[in-house]
């Protein structure tokens, strides 16, 4: 896939869940361009076992942290201030030890759960985008959605998170 095509195809996606990080437009831009830059010197890491767009977003979540990280240092920013509190799983997020072990019980979900549950939580995209984005159905979109929340709320039960 030429790269003009991967970045025109996914930088809604992209920005849309790195805005709904930290809800600071320049900021979103910084980390989106950054996020693209590292996809395409990394290209050949991309191993296909998930779609593109949640590589990318995995991608952009790790540059989020890394200017969360390097701007705490710098002025105290609080890096999971502004991630969305849909209810029990994302108020966890508040808490960054907690955050951590929910993002290691997400990333152990199977696709196209985890998938799902990213573009959903971290995009904030529509049921009808992510069914398009997928390729199945507005209704496929919810349920899959609803059945991973329900996987990783179990997963957080049995690991005590």
């Amino acid at each position: 896939m030429p790269f003009e095509k991967l970045y025109k195809e996914n930088y809604n996606i992209v920005y849309g869940f790195l805005f709904n990080l930290c809800k600071n437009e320049s900021i979103t831009e910084e980390l989106t361009a950054a996020t693209f830059f590292k996809a395409f010197s990394k290209f050949t890491s991309f191993n296909g076992k998930c779609k593109i767009s949640t590589w990318l977003c995995k991608i952009a979540e790790n540059e989020y942290f890394q200017y969360c990280r390097k701007h705490k240092r710098l002025n105290g920013f609080n890096e999971l201030s502004d991630i969305p509190d849909e209810v029990y799983i994302e108020e966890a997020f508040q808490d960054k030890a907690t955050a951590i072990e929910i993002h290691k019980l997400l990333h152990e979900l199977e696709e196209p759960y985890k998938e799902v549950f990213i573009l959903r939580v971290f995009a904030e995209l529509k049921f009808s985008d992510i069914a398009a984005i997928i390729g199945k159905t507005e209704v496929w979109a919810r349920v899959t959605y609803h059945r991973a929340r329900k996987k990783l709320l179990e997963k957080m039960e049995d690991k005590n998170v």
